[in-house]
Formats: C-alpha cells, structure tokens, sequence
C-alpha cells in the first residue's frame, strides 16, 4: 500500500512530504541550494530525491545535514559544500571573475581559453593525472558511511554507464564517493569514474533527473521538479554560441521529457477509458501524483560557460535568486501542497 505520513510542520502548520527531482547544471546548482533552503526553512519535509550532476550533489548535501540534524542540519550543510566549492576555486581566478567586465556569470578569458581546449583534447590529454578540486570537496563534506548505515531519506543518483549507455541509479545504501563523481563526471573535462568494472559519465545523458523511482520507490504523492533548464525558448537560437548553449541543454534534457510525456500520455489514456477500464494500484498510484515544479527561468540567458563559474560571488547570487524564487513559489502554492497539483503535466508535457 502506498501510505503517506502528515507530519507536523512548523509554525503551526502541516503539509505532505514531498519528493524532489532536482536536475544538474553545474554551478547553476547553486540556484537549486537556495531554492532548497528557502523551502527547508519553511518546513519542508522529504520522502525521496532524485538528482543528477549538481542535483546530485544538493541531494547528498542535503542528506548528509538532514541525518545530521534535520532542516536546519540540511540547511548548514548545503551552506558548507557549496562554499567549500567555492574555496576550491583559485584565488586569481576569483579576482579575475570580480574584475569581469562582462559581468554576470561569464567566465574570465583564461578560463575561457582552457575549455576551449576540450574542443581539441580529450581530458586524458590535457589533464592525465585526473585533477579535480570536487573530489576533494566531496570526500572533505561528505560521511557515506554514515549515510549509507543511517540516512532516512531514499536517494536516487543518476550516473551513465559509458559502454551501454543506460542510466545506472545509486541508491542511498550504495552511495560513496565515486558514485557521487560519476553522475558530475563531464566527459569532455573528467576522466570516467569506475565503479565495480563499469565506466560512467554524467547521469544528465541518461536521466535528468531520473522519475520513475519517486513513482515506484517512495510514498508521497508530491513531486516538485526543480529545473534548471528552460522547458520553453521564446525564440530559436540565432547566434553559435545560444546554438551551442540550446544543443547541450536539449542532449541533457530528452530523457527527461520523454520520461515525462510517457507519464502524461499514460496519465491521458487511463483518464481516457475511466468508464471501463479497471484500475490497478499502478493505475491509482499514476492518476494520484501531484506534479509542482519550480523553473529557474532567470538563468535562461545565462549562457553554458557559466555553469562552470564556481566563483564564491556569482555562487552566492545565484543562491538568492533560487530563495527568492522558491519564496514566491510558496506565497503562491503552499496551501495546495498535499491537495492539489500546481501543475498540468499533459499541458506541459505533450
């Protein structure tokens, strides 16, 4: 039986739990943390989360906090990662970005010059000792012992297997460094990260975030999409590099929207045939989720290069539009929670 508890929140107030599908998108990331923090200082109580690449590290982030001390706990450690990312960043690099007269998140022009190496060297070429200052945020932040003998929450950590290119999810129990690697592991900068014999690449190839194991892993009706792409361009890209930018962000979010048009389609065909058509507890189970999502549209002219600006100030920025625009969210949709969807998912979707 899918059960779903209601427990207390604070202020007086009560709501379901929600599960949470949090997409990557580098450091954009950071506008997913601040999105989180402003729903965990309201209350916010978790069933599952499923993330991908930055997702995947607000998931564990805020898993290791909540084992630790709950909300609030989730809060400080959400804080700690992503200032400890931006202290891996070197400290001319953080000058030269403050002195950008480009402003925003663009990345200084070395760092511009060194990606623009990957278009012609692989990372075994030009990095062949794997250096990575997020593996060393992650093992420094991160208990997985702990977290896999003691964390409450259902995990899901979406990394690519690169010889079958299917989705390989880590649950809570099998979380570790490597597997946490694996799902940020961009292949045209990071070697691929071997896990008992497989290699794999970023889960945002195969699952951006992953769906189905909120539908059949966890209790809560309430799913809450935090997309860091845009579901819509108001226009088509013109230009190289908005044609550059709008390619990746199509190749990381196809699975997703096929994952998604296939619940609405299923959702639409059973609505379809209500009068004769029985309904199994998939069926219910499918009719009776509730979709929210929180979009981060002020990142849509953002551009692709500044995913990779873990400057501690634009990391901070984009922390507050997230509050900001989760505060909203809540002004607006927190009586529905538990209720109602705020979202028409066959609109959206088909």
């Amino acid at each position: 039986m899918f059960r779903l508890p209601w427990p207390a929140l604070r202020h007086g107030r009560s709501a379901p739990r929600l599960s949470l599908a949090l997409q990557g998108g580098g450091a954009h990331g950071a506008y997913t943390w601040g999105v989180l923090d402003r729903l965990l200082e309201d209350g916010l109580q978790i069933d599952g989360i499923s993330g991908t690449s930055a997702g995947a590290m607000n998931a564990v982030a805020l898993a290791q906090g909540w084992t630790e001390g709950g909300a609030d706990g989730a809060r400080a450690a959400l804080a700690a990662f992503w200032q400890a990312v931006g202290d891996s960043v070197p400290f001319h690099l953080e000058l030269l970005h403050s002195l950008n007269p480009n402003g925003g998140g663009a990345l200084p022009v070395p760092m511009n010059m060194m990606v623009g190496l990957t278009q012609f060297f692989s990372p075994y070429q030009f990095n062949p000792f794997e250096l990575n200052p997020l593996r060393d945020v992650v093992r420094t932040q991160f208990d997985f012992e702990r977290l896999r003998r003691a964390c409450p929450l259902k995990l899901f950590i979406a990394a690519t297997a690169v010889r079958t290119g299917k989705v390989r999810l880590f649950r809570t129990r099998e979380l570790s460094a490597d597997a946490l690697l694996a799902s940020a592991c961009l292949p045209t900068l990071h070697h691929a990260v071997e896990i008992g014999g497989e290699h794999y690449w970023d889960g945002g190839f195969t699952a951006n975030p992953a769906i189905y194991p909120l539908l059949y892993e966890c209790s809560s009706p309430d799913i809450l999409l935090v997309l860091l792409n845009p579901l819509v361009r108001e226009d088509a890209p013109r230009s190289a590099e908005d044609i550059a930018a709008r390619s990746m962000e199509l190749g990381f979010s196809t699975t997703f929207l096929r994952e998604m048009r296939m619940i609405a389609h299923a959702r639409r065909h059973i609505a379809a045939n209500a009068g004769w058509l029985p309904r199994g507890r998939f069926e219910r189970r499918l009719m009776g989720l509730r979709f929210h999502l929180i979009e981060a549209k002020e990142l849509g002219d953002a551009g692709k290069a500044s995913k990779l600006n873990a400057a501690t100030g634009f990391l901070t920025r984009l922390r507050e539009l997230g509050r900001a625009r989760a505060g909203r969210w809540l002004h607006r949709r927190r009586r529905e929670l538990g209720h109602r969807a705020t979202i028409d998912v066959e609109r959206l979707f088909l």
